[in-house]
């Protein structure tokens, strides 16, 4: 018999500003004001951070990967230790994506196949099956709130025959994972459909139309931030954003700098994560209210002044100096502060951007945004 999964998960539009929207997502184990930047925990943790740390810069939800989780400690493991939640330390909404992205970029052999994809660990070379079924599994011993379905990340460049044969079989696996998911889920998780099509419209149209027939909690955009540059990035999502419904969160997956969210953002996209403060953190790069700085930089070395004064993270008021002296030295603190201040920032672009579209102000913060970043940032190499 099958339950209703959708109690205790919903989203409210409150508010738009062109094509900006400003809304709440509610799910049995908090609220996620959007839009929202979601910190990537890729293997049960934001890396270099305190579960704490992480809710006090304003995150309301995580992301968690699959792939990983499965292959290490295991899914049934960290079911029996009392799931996600539990065995990390974080009592807020997590959403997992299904892994099949990890199973193409990290996987040492891989068969696609119309049940799944049969890959080998990039941990130890043993075998394993990830069909739509079995990431919904995973997902559910997991615990997470808001679960993914299992598509293939069509790669880019492809041709359109490719790019349609790819999506169709996304589509179908998205019908396979609902039916799972339907049988499997507990009340409140929400589960999500996935647009693929590459860059081509008509096969983004298409996508959406079949994910929306099917019935999801929520959309996602795949399949971009993979080399096609920002431009074609930017007209698949405002494409892609058009044709889905107006009551139901989006979400463009794995992007990306500040000015991609804020473009984003103003194509009516409500969630994103990405790895880039994190990591960003771990070599040298601050985002800042005043642009990006290297850190390793010399000019700051003898900079007596806080990384970001305008910032309201602990780890931002630190001396650019000392922490060009952490980072040279390569001392696990430096990158600990800058991934701290940097998971800050993008929860403050968040929060400044949920404020300017409710005073119909969106266009213009933005703007402001860039005109910081454009002027003022640090060349970086990572």
């Amino acid at each position: 018999m099958q339950r209703d999964v959708r109690q205790s998960f919903a989203f409210t539009l409150k508010a738009q500003d062109g094509r900006a929207r400003l809304g709440e997502i509610v799910t049995p184990r908090g609220v996620i004001r959007t839009p929202a930047f979601m910190p990537v925990g890729t293997a049960g943790t934001v890396k270099a951070m305190l579960p704490e740390t992480v809710r006090a810069t304003g995150a309301d939800i995580i992301l968690a990967n699959t792939y990983h989780l499965m292959l290490r400690p295991g899914a049934e493991r960290i079911a029996k230790l009392g799931g996600l939640h539990r065995f990390m330390g974080w009592d807020g909404p997590i959403l997992t994506d299904s892994g099949g992205y990890q199973v193409m970029s990290l996987s040492k052999l891989r068969r696609i196949e119309e049940h799944g994809v049969t890959f080998q660990s990039h941990i130890d070379g043993a075998t394993h099956l990830l069909a739509p079924e079995r990431a919904i599994e995973v997902q559910c011993l997991l615990g997470a709130d808001i679960q993914m379905v299992l598509d293939e990340c069509t790669p880019f460049p492809a041709t359109h025959d490719v790019a349609r044969s790819s999506m169709e079989l996304s589509m179908r696996w998205a019908e396979n994972s609902k039916q799972a998911f339907q049988k499997m889920a507990a009340p409140g998780q929400a589960l999500f459909g996935i647009v693929q099509g590459s860059v081509y419209p008509d096969l983004r149209e298409q996508s959406a139309g079949v994910l929306q027939d099917i019935g999801f909690d929520g959309y996602a955009v795949g399949g971009l931030a993979v080399g096609e540059g920002q431009a074609a990035m930017l007209d698949a999502v405002a494409l892609t954003a058009s044709v889905l419904p107006d009551d139901r969160p989006r979400y463009l997956m794995g992007v990306g700098t500040p000015e991609d969210l804020l473009e984003a953002i103003a194509r009516g996209i409500d969630m994103f994560d990405c790895v880039m403060p994190t990591r960003s953190g771990r070599h040298n790069q601050a985002f800042t209210w005043g642009g990006r700085l290297n850190l390793r930089n010399a000019k700051y070395a003898e900079d007596e002044s806080p990384l970001d004064a305008e910032s309201a993270c602990p780890a931002a008021q630190y001396s650019r100096a000392y922490l060009h002296h952490l980072m040279k030295c390569g001392e696990v603190l430096g990158a600990m502060l800058l991934s701290w201040a940097n998971v800050h920032f993008y929860q403050e672009l968040m929060a400044r951007a949920r404020d300017a579209i409710a005073r119909g102000a969106f266009a213009a913060y933005a703007e402001d945004v860039r005109r910081r970043y454009a002027t003022t940032s640090d060349s970086v190499k990572t």
